[in-house]
């Protein structure tokens, strides 16, 4: 098992340009404090050993009200990317609506950001989608008295590569996004909601908004509607603490 951070450039599309960081940047906030001026396509990356840390920056065509479903490119980008070096055995999930899990271990998860103030009705200037995943767990005890939060080097990776996990993910959202584009928005909302952890009876849709529907699958009508704006505005996998997955000690 080795982690890589060294000092080639990520091997990026040409649609992208590349940000980097020191250990001690954060990624989203940074990202959040460029879109304004930088554009589309700049993707900001957190040299760190022990998370896969990086932001880039979207320019939405939709009301922002609508716009926020980009969250779910962003996530299913990420889960594609691990699946490329996760264990077979090892499936990936997600927690609604921004929590990544690898066999039922949280090791990270995505953030949505847009301008203060942009309406709902209105096209934003600009959304930054950040993604963080663990990748090694230091000074936390052992994995079995925290069997819900841990790290990739703990979940059978053989190779723990931040450089290679967000190359991989800067494809995925390419293609998702033009797909989305080419097909409508069933093209991303499908393999994401195949991926939710939830009760066996439950149906589950995401509205137009976003929102997530519940329903039992003997119902007519959704019995519960989660907001994607409120859930978005705090992360539940993000320990406000450190700035990283909640981790128990």
């Amino acid at each position: 098992m080795s982690g890589s951070v060294n000092d080639r450039a990520i091997d990026l599309p040409p649609a992208y340009e590349l940000v980097t960081l020191r250990e001690v940047g954060d990624a989203f906030a940074h990202g959040c404090a460029l879109a304004e001026d930088a554009g589309a396509g700049v993707l900001v990356w957190v040299r760190r050993y022990d998370l896969a840390e990086f932001a880039v920056i979207l320019e939405p065509e939709e009301p922002l009200a609508e716009a926020r479903r980009a969250i779910y490119v962003g996530m299913n980008a990420l889960a594609d990317a691990l699946t490329i070096h996760a264990p077979p055995e090892r499936p990936i999930s997600f927690n609604w609506p921004d929590a990544i899990l690898i066999d039922g271990v949280l090791v990270g998860g995505g953030r949505l950001g847009w301008p203060e103030g942009a309406r709902e009705n209105e096209i934003p200037r600009w959304l930054v989608f950040s993604g963080m995943v663990r990748t090694c767990v230091m000074r936390a005890g052992e994995a079995g008295l925290r069997p819900l939060f841990g790290g990739l080097d703990e979940l059978g990776f053989e190779v723990i590569d931040a450089d290679a996990i967000i190359e991989s993910f800067s494809r995925h959202l390419m293609s998702g996004f033009h797909d989305w584009n080419e097909t409508g928005f069933a093209s991303v909302s499908k393999p994401w909601l195949s991926r939710l952890s939830r009760r066996e009876d439950d149906y589950v849709q995401i509205a137009d908004n976003g929102d997530l529907l519940i329903s039992r699958r003997t119902d007519l009508e959704p019995s519960e509607r989660r907001s994607l704006k409120a859930a978005l505005a705090t992360p539940s996998w993000l320990d406000p603490g450190s700035g990283t997955p909640w981790l128990s000690s």
